[in-house]
């Protein structure tokens, strides 16, 4: 059963579904361009992983030093327990690992990073740790001589920035070709329209497939069986603004669905 929306569906960026969403979207996107670009480049899904501190600093682990673990269990914190006495029961503040996915198209042989296709996750637009290193590695990015394709599916968080007319939508597709820098194209919709097609930046002289997002959606709406998930009897989350949600709402009554 397809979505009843037209582009994007704000349903899709409920926080328990969107990371589903986000990993299906870039395998769809590498199992659609691997066969398209071969033989003259490979397509394939990285992985960043980050070490989140609660004082929000990523860093990486490395123990100084290794001891065996204990089979003693401790009491809870604040209790007394048959521990060493004088000694406390207390809590330490655990690191959180971060993943995200991300695409390369790379030059066949030689293994040269072309582009680089971002999906931007709900961590990377909200302050933070999370952010600053995500902003980080695209400011090295658009400083190199690799294109930036910049998918943000997301109306919660702040925009990625760019300097320019870019806030009048919900959502953005950034085309950033290294030998067009600072200038980049901008794609900027609302959950009223179809999701734009583009050109995925290539090697110059190489043929360019356009990139259709809103039919790889529809499809993994429909493969993922994300109409059995979603609860459109419900606002979305995060809530669209009016005129927005009176038209959604209407939409949704012309599909069949009803508001609780």
């Amino acid at each position: 059963m397809p979505s009843p929306f037209p582009g994007m569906d704000p349903y899709l960026e409920h926080p328990a579904l969107w990371p589903d969403v986000h990993n299906s979207l870039i395998a769809a996107l590498r199992d659609e361009l691997a066969p398209r670009l071969r033989p003259r480049y490979i397509v394939a899904i990285e992985e960043r992983l980050y070490l989140i501190t609660p004082e929000g600093a990523g860093w990486p682990i490395r123990a100084d030093v290794a001891v065996a673990p204990t089979s003693e269990a401790l009491p809870e914190a604040g209790r007394p327990g048959p521990l060493v006495r004088g000694a406390r029961v207390v809590e330490v503040p655990l690191p959180e690992t971060l993943r995200e996915t991300y695409l390369e198209v790379r030059a066949a042989g030689t293994g040269e990073v072309i582009t680089v296709v971002e999906i931007l996750s709900p961590t990377n637009k909200r302050p933070g740790e999370p952010r600053r290193l995500y902003e980080q590695k695209r400011t090295l990015l658009l400083g190199s001589r690799t294109h930036l394709v910049e998918i943000d599916l997301l109306r919660a968080g702040e925009p990625m920035p760019v300097m320019g007319d870019g806030r009048d939508g919900h959502y953005r597709i950034l085309i950033s070709r290294w030998e067009q820098r600072p200038r980049a194209l901008l794609y900027v919709f609302t959950v009223r329209d179809p999701i734009p097609t583009f050109r995925l930046p290539l090697l110059p002289g190489d043929e360019e497939p356009e990139v259709d997002l809103g039919r790889l959606l529809q499809t993994i709406y429909e493969r993922a069986a994300y109409d059995l998930r979603v609860r459109y009897e419900e606002e979305p989350v995060p809530p669209l603004d009016p005129p927005f949600a009176e038209w959604a709402a209407a939409l949704l009554r012309e599909k069949g669905y009803r508001r609780r």
